[in-house]
């Protein structure tokens, strides 16, 4: 679950970064200084999300090649992983330690819920996956 929750974990910074940081250009992860700063800040978490979905997908690779590995508890790490970050990013990041919102100039709650709801119906997904694994948490 834990090798699978760093691909999760990965995978869901990366889809921020790329949509909404770089396609989109909502936001920087962090807003809070200079456009330079910004643009920084993002080559961080680029940094960090490549990290954790190498040392995710060797640690699965390892799994699978030792016929360890237990898909449906791979898949509960996943989405629990994935879901966490969303979570995180739209709670701690976006509202408490606010170092960007997911947009500016406009009204922030229908995205506020959606960024959020989309980390709990994930963490939710999770979940469901995990009980009906059978694997100890």
């Amino acid at each position: 679950m834990l090798a699978a929750a760093a691909v999760g974990v990965g995978l869901m910074a990366a889809v921020d970064e790329i949509v909404f940081h770089q396609l989109l250009a909502w936001h920087h992860f962090y807003d809070r200084a200079t456009p330079a700063i910004g643009l920084l800040s993002d080559g961080l978490l680029h940094s960090a999300e490549v990290v954790l979905l190498a040392a995710g997908g060797c640690a699965l690779a390892d799994l699978l090649r030792r016929r360890a590995l237990v898909p449906r508890a791979a898949w509960a790490g996943f989405l629990l992983g994935a879901g966490g970050f969303q979570l995180f990013d739209g709670v701690v990041d976006h509202k408490v330690l606010r170092v960007h919102q997911v947009r500016y100039g406009v009204d922030l709650l229908p995205y506020d819920v959606a960024w959020i709801a989309a980390g709990v119906l994930l963490l939710i997904a999770g979940a469901a996956v995990l009980a009906r694994s059978g694997a100890r948490t």
